[in-house]
């Protein structure tokens, strides 16, 4: 796909997860990876209202050399992106519910209470969700924090802040994201219900054939 027509995909579905309600105001920012550098939501843009032409574009080295200037969360990006070159997307959103599982996580917890509840969450988001400690929004002090995680897996939550995670692509991070969202919010509304969750052999059976 070429830079201009990831530059549209950006746009379209950016405004598709702001329209939902996973961002609000300007709250998250997505990167794609390109043969040459990365694209990047702009600082304090809106998910709803980008436009293609003046969204951020980084070279190899993360400096920022077209467009507006680029969220002040580029570090987020660049750990996740680094730490796992096979990917070639990363969102982070403010979105309610998992945000809220963020907050629900304590300081000493190493992973966020998710119940393994559908397959959908185990192939596309993975085994376990761990939780990053809590670091001011764009203390560069997090990067490290994310980048001792980031290499086992493709999403993370940052404590009382919200979710990040990677695709291979623009369009399976965006699917991911917004698959954990709803996993969080079954999360939520199945708390206090018995549940039948997936078994340890279901998972691995679910890992091995989805990857």
């Amino acid at each position: 796909m070429s830079e201009n027509e990831l530059r549209e995909m950006l746009v379209m579905l950016g405004k598709s997860l702001f329209e939902r309600g996973y961002s609000v105001g300007t709250a998250g920012n997505i990167s794609v990876r390109l043969d040459d550098g990365f694209l990047m939501t702009p600082t304090n843009s809106s998910l709803g209202r980008l436009d293609a032409d003046s969204i951020s574009k980084l070279d190899r080295n993360w400096n920022h050399i077209g467009g507006d200037k680029p969220t002040k969360e580029v570090f987020l990006h660049r750990a996740m992106l680094e730490t796992r070159p096979q990917e070639g997307a990363v969102v982070h959103l403010h979105s309610t519910y998992a945000t809220a599982m963020s907050c629900l996580t304590t300081q000493d917890q190493r992973q966020a209470p998710m119940p393994a509840l559908t397959p959908y969450f185990i192939m596309r988001v993975g085994r376990a969700l761990p939780v990053v400690p809590y670091f001011r929004p764009g203390d560069p002090g997090m990067e490290e924090s994310i980048r001792s995680v980031a290499s086992t897996h493709r999403a993370l939550l940052l404590a009382n802040h919200g979710p990040v995670i990677a695709g291979a692509t623009l369009e399976s991070a965006v699917n991911a994201a917004e698959e954990l969202e709803e996993s969080a919010r079954l999360a939520f509304v199945l708390k206090d219900h018995p549940v039948n969750e997936l078994s340890e052999d279901d998972i691995n059976d679910l890992l091995e054939t989805f990857g």
